[in-house]
């Protein structure tokens, strides 16, 4: 499959929420890169809007769970019920065994909810009562999640937001783009019209990304993914400020960016293009300072090979 099948679902993300031209392409760069992504802003910019369309794009199972302070691990991965007729125990899968899990403000739950989807989202699986039930592939989740001054938040931990691939900032639109969602609105063009049929198949997806991960890497560009994030940890002065999944995560997304623009290969402006977004949410800075400053001198400090 070529790229160009994609433009149907990248028009309707950017259709659905106005100005959302480089959140979609990170979303794609996600979904092809079999990476989580987390939705950042504050409430009221579209962050499920866009979240809901590509969820609701891909064909197979869609499941949406509102995360909430009363949620238990239960309530998401599943339990085991006991069925007196047959004298044994019965799995009820949760919400989680869906191709494309939406976990509304994720960071509204407590950090025991938030934790249940570590083995989700790192092994493909849910282990309960000593068996292990595999999840769909592809499997995609979702999160999106409300600046953490708001009320009623609880802080992502470390090992959750290392599990997403790459981070989405959404913030307020400028002032053209408001007039332009409000004419679209009164005229019907925006939500008037059923947005919800697929656009492209969980075995397509698994195509596109066999093909991403088959996205020739040159020693140089895996060199220089290295040598990037011993920059940033050198300047954050801490040798866990980026894990090595981290640097995976670089690679992998890095691969969906040049197979989006047809690249023979990874080459040093597709590192460069995403190296924020993976890095952005995994940097959890002292004084809860935006690290973006750190990453953009981390990219120009460091030799371009």
């Amino acid at each position: 499959m070529a790229p160009s099948s994609l433009t149907p679902l990248r028009d309707r993300l950017t259709r659905t929420v106005l100005g959302s031209e480089s959140a979609a392409q990170l979303l794609l760069v996600s979904l092809l890169a079999r990476g989580h992504v987390l939705i950042e802003g504050p409430p009221g910019i579209g962050k499920t809007s866009l979240a809901h369309t590509l969820a609701s794009s891909i064909g197979g199972t869609f499941k949406r769970i509102q995360f909430t302070p009363d949620l238990l691990p239960s309530d998401l991965l599943g339990y085991s019920l006991y069925r007196m007729d047959r004298g044994d125990f019965e799995f009820i899968a949760g919400p989680v065994f869906a191709h494309c899990l939406l976990a509304d403000e994720i960071n509204r739950t407590s950090p025991r909810v938030q934790s249940a989807l570590l083995e989700c989202m790192n092994e493909q699986q849910v282990t309960l009562d000593g068996t292990t039930h595999a999840l769909p592939d592809p499997f995609l989740v979702i999160a999106t999640q409300n600046d953490a001054d708001r009320h009623g938040t609880f802080p992502l931990p470390e090992p959750q937001l290392d599990r997403f691939l790459l981070s989405i900032h959404m913030d307020l639109p400028d002032a053209s783009t408001q007039s332009r969602i409000l004419l679209g609105h009164a005229s019907g063009e925006i939500n008037g019209h059923d947005e919800s049929d697929t656009l492209i198949e969980p075995e397509q997806v698994l195509e596109l990304q066999r093909q991403v991960r088959e996205m020739p890497l040159h020693e140089s560009m895996a060199s220089y993914i290295t040598a990037l994030c011993e920059t940033l940890r050198r300047l954050t002065g801490s040798d866990h400020s980026v894990s090595v999944r981290a640097s995976l995560a670089v690679m992998q997304a890095a691969r969906a960016v040049a197979f989006l623009e047809q690249a023979p290969a990874v080459h040093p402006d597709h590192i460069q293009a995403i190296f924020p977004a993976v890095l952005r949410h995994r940097l959890v800075t002292t004084d809860g300072s935006d690290p973006l400053p750190l990453i953009q001198t981390t990219l120009e400090s460091t030799e371009v090979p």
